[in-house]
């Protein structure tokens, strides 16, 4: 049996793994099923979705499971009689129970090069660290938070000035490539594989709903990671007279310190934010019930916005 005959199912969720799914697809692997967060309410309207991944296997007739609980919910899995699992942020954690199914093992894309990064935000952590490169990582899934055994990675430099949001495509083409170089082998057994080095492991957790709120006494270069770390989803913010003002982008501007920290000042470029070590300058806000805009605009509306204060 050659490796496009082999039974595979698919764990995943976002739009960035359906492309990715839709990738394999479309190079003629045969995916027994699809497993993938169960349908949400989206809008204001609370409309019933279901996940991006969920869709690419519906138009492809490909079986669709979403258990709400994997952990309680998975005897479906031995009845496909996969050979191999490939999982691109799913969302839950695959207990080993079903880690033991497949014939051959399950295979997990992970965006950074492990052993830095282990967990659940790698992406936005690489930011908000200010790290110089990134990549993907293909490696067995075993019981422990992404410490199974490495087959290999690619990696590549951070873009300067790149966010959240625009990472992402850059990760999944990487992934793209990494398996199109190796499944193949994976699949038939002829991949090598080397234990990771723990000792140098550092881990990243899901952000929490707390950390969205960006924290003025960070420096100005702490304060830049975090809001690229989080744009554009969900955003970081500040509070401008006690409504939440979202920024999507900004750049370090100067190492003055002329006003008090959280002080405004509007320019032609956009709004100069004072930190307690600088200037940074936003470019891109969004205020709590207002469609987002460039600062500039958001400066016109507001034109006693020197002087005033972010918290």
């Amino acid at each position: 049996m050659n490796s496009k005959e082999k039974r595979l199912i698919y764990f995943g969720t976002p739009s960035y793994s359906a492309e990715l799914f839709t990738f394999l697809v479309k190079k003629g692997y045969h995916f027994v099923g699809v497993v993938t967060q169960p349908d949400k309410e989206v809008g204001r309207k609370k409309v019933l979705t279901p996940s991006p991944v969920k869709e690419v296997a519906l138009s492809y007739n490909i079986p669709v499971f979403t258990p709400v609980r994997l952990r309680k919910d998975y005897e479906f899995i031995k009845d496909l009689k996969p050979d191999a699992i490939i999982c691109f942020s799913y969302g839950q954690i695959i207990p080993q129970d079903v880690l033991d199914i497949p014939t051959i093992g399950s295979l997990n894309v992970h965006g950074s090069i492990l052993p830095k990064y282990r967990g659940a935000s790698p992406l936005q952590s690489v930011l908000i660290h200010a790290e110089k490169e990134t990549g993907v990582t293909l490696m067995e899934m075993t019981k422990g938070m992404d410490e199974g055994p490495i087959y290999d990675s690619l990696s590549f430099p951070i873009p300067e000035g790149i966010t959240y949001s625009e990472l992402i495509p850059l990760i999944t083409n990487c992934g793209e490539a990494l398996l199109d170089k190796d499944l193949d082998d994976y699949l038939e057994g002829n991949l090598v594989s080397t234990e990771q080095d723990s000792a140098i492991a550092t881990y990243c957790y899901p952000i929490k709903k707390e950390e969205e709120k960006l924290d003025l006494s960070l420096t100005s270069a702490e304060l830049l990671g975090w809001i690229k770390g989080l744009s554009e989803e969900p955003g970081g913010y500040f509070l401008y007279n006690n409504e939440k003002l979202k920024v999507y982008n900004a750049k370090r501007y100067s190492s003055l310190i002329k006003e008090e920290v959280g002080s405004l000042t509007p320019t032609k470029e956009g709004i100069l934010l004072q930190c307690k070590d600088g200037e940074l300058l936003l470019t891109d806000v969004q205020l709590e019930g207002k469609k987002r805009m460039k600062a500039t605009s958001f400066s016109n509306g507001h034109p006693h916005l020197k002087g005033e204060k972010l918290s």
